[in-house]
């Protein structure tokens, strides 16, 4: 450690510059409050500021973790709730809210899969993904030590029902799992799920549901009914928690009763008049986060669905019928490979506008000058240049309305021939060379 031996020359400034320096960079800043967010698969919906306010409540905001249960009743009472509306939800008979993110959700469930098949003396050692997945799921399984096989999506986007049987018959009682997103990655409802979930069940397999498309189908149908042992909600994409910043995060899981004794310690119960933390599931894989998770973004979570309680599933009709407005409006103008009705996104295969020299990541770059976020690009992976949009139910027909025009505007000035090397021209940081500002990022430019 060394003294320093010159003078620190910094600015003698006023609280009102300090304030209008730190608003000047907050507003450099893209948001929801700003603008459209079309950001496919991650589901940038608004966040109700009631869930803030409820959130900050004193009896939760300054409650301690470590108090007794009889002087956190309150919060306790609102967890157990939470996992009372989160089983009616999905279906499923038993909750942890303990998962700090989705994707630990994920590690929770390939653990949960793991010590099921080890309690059965059963050395099953894969988990099938279909090439539509997203990427946490083969990294989830992979960390459990599975080894994970691809199944082909079909020419519908949808899984290749004959591929899955060859590799049942192949690999047949070494499958301990599928992990599978429901619509799927394209945006696509796969109307076979009971017929896979017949062929991995008969298998003696479980089936994994990634709940990150949930906002689709919330109040329509449910895991349970397509036949899911194990599903992880990311509170964030369907119920309204923030996103984005790294976090905090909620990902909680609901399982199969088979399977309630492999979740977490603590538990929430309710006996003799009282919410009680316990510790009682001897076969637990064991404590996955301190406490019990973000407590403060399940309040938020509550509040949402507290708030809107059978207008969940207006929530999904709205985000589908959104999408598919979209959908329809742009196929004259751009290629969309998986036609048909689409669940809460649709992907944009970019490849006859990379011909004519502009890339999707070109197009994203120039939605930004409109006040438009960028949708979700090259991924995912099974579509060339792909471009996914989600609007969510939050946005409005006028926000739609714009999106479509901008779009439509985009496809005529390629047609045209314009140069899209100069965007975004109105953004505080212009265009950047990617592999540099990954490898070499620069903090103090704006």
């Amino acid at each position: 450690m060394h003294n320093r031996t010159t003078e620190l020359k910094l600015k003698d400034c006023t609280e009102l510059e300090v304030l209008r320096h730190y608003n000047k960079l907050s507003n450099k800043n893209f948001c929801i409050e700003k603008g459209f967010y079309p950001l496919g698969s991650c589901t940038m919906k608004y966040n109700p500021r009631i869930n803030e306010r409820i959130s900050k409540l004193e009896g939760f905001f300054d409650l301690h973790p470590n108090q007794k249960d009889e002087d956190c009743q309150g919060a306790l009472e609102l967890m157990y709730k939470l996992q009372d509306y989160l089983k009616i939800i999905t279906g499923m008979d038993a909750v942890c809210l303990q998962p700090c993110a989705g994707a630990q959700g994920e590690f929770l469930g390939m653990l949960i899969v793991k010590k099921y098949f080890l309690d059965k003396k059963e050395d099953r050692k894969i988990v099938l993904i279909p090439d539509s997945a997203h990427g946490t799921n083969p990294a989830s399984a992979s960390m459990c030590n599975f080894e994970v096989i691809e199944v082909k999506s079909d020419e519908k986007g949808l899984v290749n029902i004959a591929e899955l049987e060859k590799l049942i018959e192949k690999y047949s009682s070494n499958i301990a799992a599928i992990m599978m997103t429901n619509p799927n990655t394209l945006g696509l409802f796969d109307n076979n799920i009971l017929t896979i979930s017949s062929l991995l069940h008969k298998n003696g397999s479980l089936l994994y549901y990634d709940g990150a498309n949930f906002n689709a189908i919330m109040g329509h149908t449910n895991p349970r009914l397509m036949g899911f042992d194990i599903v992880h909600l990311n509170l964030h994409k369907t119920f309204s928690t923030p996103h984005a910043g790294g976090g905090p995060g909620a990902g909680p899981v609901c399982v199969i009763k088979e399977l309630e004794d492999y979740l977490p310690n603590p538990r929430i119960e309710f006996s003799e008049g009282l919410y009680k933390r316990t510790y009682n599931n001897k076969k637990s894989v064991g404590r996955i986060s301190a406490f019990y998770g973000n407590f403060n973004v399940l309040v938020k979570a509550y509040t949402y669905i507290y708030m809107l309680a059978n207008d969940l599933k207006k929530v999904s009709t709205d985000a589908v019928l959104a999408a598919n407005y979209l959908k329809s409006s742009l196929e004259d103008y751009y290629n969309i490979p998986f036609k048909g009705i689409c669940a809460h996104e649709f992907v944009i295969s970019n490849c006859d506008k990379k011909e004519k020299g502009v890339s999707t990541l070109d197009i994203a770059k120039r939605l930004m000058d409109e006040n438009i976020h960028p949708a979700t690009v090259y991924f995912p992976l099974i579509v060339k240049e792909a471009f996914m949009v989600e609007p969510t139910e939050s946005e409005t027909k006028e926000v739609l309305d714009n999106f479509i025009n901008v779009m439509i505007k985009i496809a005529k000035e390629i047609e045209k021939g314009e140069d899209f090397s100069i965007y975004p021209k109105k953004t505080p940081v212009k265009k950047v060379d990617e592999v540099q500002a990954a490898r070499k990022p620069d903090l103090k430019e704006c």
